[in-house]
């Protein structure tokens, strides 16, 4: 079955669907690593920087958005590594998929509309197309 399963995660509420639904594959793959994908958004990065107090906090402040993901997995026994990278989260999200042993990409959808989705484009349809790996869209 999957043996390298990248869930990619912002600590939403759509990661956090979607971290189930790895969950539940996972359980079925003997020996399986789940590694959970935060990318910071470099569009982002200057806003949130101007409003923390440190870098320090704010590393942990997206870290501590991980943590009841990586306890779903802990308490299934599920193998799981955190990985933060910085980028443009589509293409960061393919990148990491297309260079490493991964099986399977699990994404949660934000749930855009036609019209926003067409002028935006969503992460997780730039994902599907790009990825060289299966891949689930998770609503």
């Amino acid at each position: 079955m999957y043996q390298q399963i990248l869930l990619a995660a912002d600590g939403s509420e759509n990661s956090m669907r979607a971290a189930n639904e790895a969950l539940k594959i996972a359980k079925v793959s003997p020996n399986c690593i789940v590694t959970i994908l935060f990318v910071i958004d470099i569009e982002k990065v200057k806003t949130e920087v101007l409003h923390a107090t440190s870098i320090d906090s704010l590393y942990m402040e997206r870290r501590q958005k991980l943590v009841p993901l990586e306890q779903l997995f802990e308490t299934a026994g599920i193998n799981t590594q955190v990985e933060m990278i910085h980028g443009t989260p589509g293409p960061e999200i393919v990148r990491y998929a297309n260079s490493h042993d991964i099986d399977l990409v699990i994404i949660g959808s934000r749930g855009l509309n036609s019209l926003q989705e067409m002028v935006l484009g969503s992460v997780s349809h730039k994902v599907m197309k790009r990825v060289n790996c299966p891949a689930m869209i998770v609503k």
